[in-house]
């Protein structure tokens, strides 16, 4: 049986190595390490690169403790108690507005209870959507999820659908991908079933972003497509400080500010009423950020 411990030098491992191959495919940019640690319990480490490629990322990696919250334990409907949380959350920015924007997040939670569960996903957020990607994209996860059960890639990809979507735009935050929360034992699944899932969608990410930013790192593009891009992190940035839940979550438990808004792009623009030209590809862009699309068929 996995414990706690156990499932968080898994994490540090999975840190480690999507550093190395980040690096490497960057071809310049080395991630910069801030240790911390938090006061009530646990602490972290916050990993961000600044390079020829990924104009800024994080990996990072935490493992948390101590009492639940009242805030959060009525969020998530749990009694009072002690708390557990490790994961490693990823956002990537790329500098082209031809590679798309990812965000990466594998965790586990437990409570002194003995209860627990797994979550976690990944989505990617085009700036310019590119149906060959996005099928691509879409059908290495369902790949994954295949591998675990049928119904894995069709649930979680809507769920996906459902939370990646900034309903005061009426808009998905990009192409979706998986998500899911609260994965725990049951009939079908044993906690080393669930844990195995995880484990495999976070030894995705790194060869499935590779493969993008490697496609499209030497597309040319103008300065109206950099205007695009920092009209699109906006979209980014409200999603995460209106609607993300891991946002609140760190937040709420007293987290660590620079670590849980690592995610935000280092440059961002809103327009006022920005409607872009009929026909264009901002504009085709914006036709396909809906719900339910089948992007593997697309």
């Amino acid at each position: 049986m996995h414990n706690k411990e156990a499932i968080a030098q898994y994490f540090q491992t999975l840190q480690d190595s999507i550093c190395q191959q980040l690096e490497q495919a960057d071809g310049e940019g080395t991630f910069q390490e801030d240790k911390w640690e938090r006061a009530a319990g646990g602490g972290g480490r916050t990993r961000i690169i600044q390079g020829r490629h990924i104009e800024k990322g994080g990996v990072n990696f935490s493992a948390v403790h101590g009492p639940m919250p009242e805030k959060i334990s009525k969020a998530l409907g749990l009694n009072a108690g002690q708390f557990f949380a490790s994961g490693v959350s990823i956002v990537l920015h790329p500098k082209s507005p031809m590679v798309p924007i990812i965000h990466m997040n594998v965790r586990y939670f437990e409570m002194d209870n003995g209860t627990w569960w797994f979550g976690g996903g990944i989505d990617l957020t085009p700036h310019y959507i590119v149906k060959e990607d996005a099928r691509y994209f879409h059908q290495e996860l369902k790949k994954v999820c295949d591998r675990h059960h049928a119904d894995y890639y069709p649930t979680f990809k809507k769920w996906a659908d459902d939370y990646f979507f900034l309903k005061h735009r009426d808009e998905t935050r990009g192409i979706g991908g998986i998500f899911f929360d609260r994965l725990s034992a049951n009939d079908e699944f044993s906690k080393e079933d669930r844990f195995a899932f995880v484990k495999e969608v976070g030894e995705l990410f790194a060869p499935l972003y590779v493969h993008l930013l490697h496609k499209h790192k030497a597309d040319a593009y103008s300065e109206a497509h950099k205007q695009w891009q920092a009209l699109r992190r906006g979209r980014y940035v409200e999603f995460n400080l209106v609607w993300d839940k891991g946002t609140k979550f760190g937040l709420d438990t007293n987290g660590r500010t620079e670590s849980i808004l690592m995610s935000l792009p280092p440059d961002v623009k809103w327009m006022y009423n920005h409607v872009p030209e009929a026909g264009s590809a901002e504009a085709q862009t914006l036709e396909l950020l809906k719900k339910d699309i089948d992007w593997i068929n697309i």
